[in-house]
């Protein structure tokens, strides 16, 4: 398993370290859980852009109907 340094301030670690405490989590679990949040939501919006450049070329929609009559109720 690799071991990743991590340079933090006084308060930063303080601040850390107090809501690691409190979660009852450790600082690792805290600082993965929040890295792979970040990575999520750069992704997340990186497909969004893309989604929204899409619809802009074609900004055809469907109601719900529409969507279950084109796909013979096998929602």
């Amino acid at each position: 398993m690799a071991v990743v340094s991590l340079r933090l301030n006084e308060t930063e670690e303080r601040t850390f370290r107090d809501y690691a405490k409190l979660t009852g989590k450790t600082l690792s679990e805290l600082f993965k859980e929040s890295l792979t949040q970040e990575i999520e939501d750069k992704l997340d919006y990186q497909v969004g852009l893309e989604a929204l450049e899409e619809f802009q070329l074609d900004p055809t929609t469907y109601d719900i109907d529409e969507v279950i009559e084109e796909l013979g109720h096998d929602l």
